[in-house]
């Protein structure tokens, strides 16, 4: 009942609406596209309504609000570009175009990657050269000097910081990768504002409707309720959740840093406001969000305050707002939560794509005890997505690793999983015995020894211990580590994305313990700049980046021209060795098997096991570029990646 009577109350609502959506402004548009666009709103409103109904609906000024909202996105979407529109159809018409096997993802920082906008765009070769058609740019919008969280503590949606460039040179390097088949991914940071953002000025005022739009208290009465329950996110920054601000004598809501004020989607005003900026974004030619800290927004007395339904409910009616204004878009979860709730976040209706933290934390995982078994029965149980949705599959990224593998995993194949994440810090910090890696810790919890890790890709491979030793032979096992854990993102399943330096076995650069700014924060040790005298010597074979290099252009040669790897099944083969993962992949009447051995020793699978799974004795291996005749067994290299043709 209640269901038919919000379908009702949708319909006529939105015919009481529409004429108030800006009749002269609507028909200054072509018929065509405002009729569609009309389409798109009596299609989406039903759920749309629904949402926000069930969110503030209780609120005496409901209608108010939603009128306001739908006027925003209405005004929003006339201001798109023609072009933008044209691709708003494209993408209805193919909606699954991000589960291409030809997508290839990458990451970096504006400033350190080229300078600033014109640095990027000058680059594009070097993009393509390496077959970027994904690229994600870390936070370029205005933000505080010195602490703003790599650019997270954002002052404003519509302004760049001037380094970088402005807003017509966002938007001009936009329509230059959609010229050349790259898609642009930016944060939509809607958990928080820094506190020099124009709301928090106006609140720090003491304009009251402005104090509305954060959460903020008079004394510690709710603070001290609210922390009963509350995890600690940055416990070396400040302990618990909120900061005092003496100027307006009220404590404020701060998840991770005092600069950093956690917005209040209680109140209706802050859903529309936000949903305007993300709107603002889409037309500058977005074409994929990543919605940051996405667990965190709701709050609610009595619980961790992460991934409530309220949180589910306020991205799926962003998700509708965009479906009726800026439908080329899609968003991207970061929630760096517990498996069971990252897969929460991945549906149609609320994030087409996530990060797959699981995933990450397992790969280093394994690297690290030599042992498949956990990343085998994890994957097994989590890795399936729904239809329409894919992981974005990476290995580092410009945040920690936080060891996001599940306990009740853990203890399913008789692992302790506190104990392995204590031993999984000290291997990767360097403080076990035979550890090659070199990373830092970054916020240790002295109340329950919980770290996370720190570090570029190559450092926590072995490469900068090798070097130091000047042994070529270890070396050599800091390459096979790296392009085998890469060679598993690439052909597992999703978007496989690429930590720019990565593909030069960039590593550590502990230069940021000589900044004031950084020094607290160690994860500027895997933000190093991007050297572009290391990448002049991609093109020479001899060297450490010859053999990166060539290794990934390998792998994108690999992931786009096998048709098994488009979105297919994924199915984990037990191959009878702990040392080997294995998996098949399926597309049509391909079928290929990826093996990955995780040790320094030749490890073999018993070649009847293989065919019993229907791997014929002669295969070829379309890595290494040869046929294997596997009679007895088939053996891997130490860290050897193999994918095998010819199974079926």
């Amino acid at each position: 009942m209640q269901a038919d009577w919000l379908e009702i109350e949708a319909e006529k609502t939105l015919r009481r609406l529409v004429p108030r959506l800006g009749p002269d402004l609507l028909s200054t548009i072509d018929e065509g596209l405002a009729e569609g666009y009309l389409e798109r709103l009596r299609r989406e409103f039903p759920k749309l309504f629904a949402l926000l109904h069930g969110l503030y609906g209780h609120r005496y000024d409901f209608f108010y609000h939603l009128e306001d909202l739908l006027k925003r996105t209405t005004a929003m979407w006339i201001q798109r570009t023609d072009e933008l529109k044209g691709l708003d159809a494209i993408r209805e018409h193919d909606p699954k175009w991000f589960e291409s096997n030809r997508m290839v993802g990458a990451m970096c920082y504006v400033d350190l990657f080229a300078g600033d906008l014109e640095g990027i765009r000058e680059s594009i070769p070097y993009f393509k050269e390496l077959g970027i058609n994904y690229l994600h740019l870390m936070p370029i919008f205005l933000s505080p000097q010195g602490d703003d969280d790599g650019g997270y503590a954002i002052s404003s949606y519509r302004e760049l910081n001037a380094e970088f460039g402005t807003m017509k040179d966002l938007a001009d390097l936009a329509g230059d990768f959609r010229n050349h088949g790259i898609s642009l991914v930016l944060d939509f940071i809607f958990n928080h504002t820094s506190d020099e953002h124009i709301w928090a000025i106006r609140a720090l005022d003491g304009d009251l409707e402005y104090q509305q739009y954060y959460r903020m208290f008079p004394d510690r009465t709710l603070p001290d309720r609210y922390e009963q329950t509350l995890g600690e996110i940055f416990p070396d920054e400040h302990p618990g959740a909120f900061s005092y601000r003496a100027r307006i004598k009220k404590w404020v809501w701060t998840t991770f840093h005092t600069y950093q004020w956690d917005l209040n989607y209680e109140n209706p005003a802050v859903f529309s406001a936000m949903a305007e900026e993300m709107l603002f974004l889409a037309n500058i030619g977005v074409e994929v969000l990543r919605l940051d800290a996405i667990a965190f927004l709701w709050k609610e007395l009595g619980t961790t305050c992460e991934n409530l339904s309220q949180t589910h409910q306020i991205v799926q009616a962003f998700n509708r707002v965009a479906r009726i204004a800026a439908p080329a878009v899609v968003f991207k979860s970061e929630a760096i939560v517990h498996p069971d709730e990252v897969g929460k976040y991945v549906s149609r209706e609320e994030c087409q794509l996530s990060y797959n933290p699981n995933l990450m934390a397992l790969l280093w995982s394994t690297l690290a005890t030599r042992d498949v078994t956990l990343l085998n029965h994890s994957l097994r149980k989590r890795f399936a997505t729904s239809d329409g949705c894919a992981w974005v599959n990476y290995l580092r990224c410009h945040d920690d690793i936080g060891w996001a593998f599940s306990n009740e995993d853990a203890a399913e194949i008789g692992v302790n999983g506190d104990h392995h994440r204590r031993f999984l810090s000290q291997f990767y910090t360097g403080d076990f015995s035979g550890s090659f890696a070199r990373g830092l810790p970054f916020q240790v919890n002295e109340k329950t020894g919980d770290m996370r890790i720190s570090g570029m890709a190559a450092s926590l491979c072995g490469m900068e211990q090798a070097l130091e030793q000047r042994d070529e032979t270890e070396v050599e096992l800091a390459i096979r580590r790296i392009l085998m854990l890469h060679g598993i993102l690439f052909t597992l399943g999703g978007i496989p994305l690429i930590y720019l330096g990565d593909e030069l076995a960039t590593m550590n650069d502990y230069g940021y313990q000589d900044d004031a700014d950084k020094l607290s924060d160690s994860r500027w040790v895997h933000r190093p700049k991007f050297d572009w005298t290391k990448a002049e010597r991609r093109t020479m074979p001899e060297t450490i980046e010859g053999k990166m290099f060539s290794g990934f252009l390998k792998l994108v040669q690999l992931r786009t021209q096998t048709p098994a790897f488009m979105r297919t099944e994924m199915e984990i083969l037990e191959t009878g060795n702990t040392r080997v993962f294995a998996y098949f992949r399926v597309h049509e009447e391909q079928t290929v098997l990826v093996l990955a051995n995780f040790s320094e020793q030749v490890q073999s699978v018993s070649a009847s096991r293989l065919r019993q799974r229907g791997m014929k004795k002669i295969v070829t291996d379309i890595v290494a570029g040869r046929t294997i005749i596997a009679t007895q067994s088939l053996d891997l290299e130490p860290f050897q990646f193999m994918v095998l043709v010819g199974v079926r």
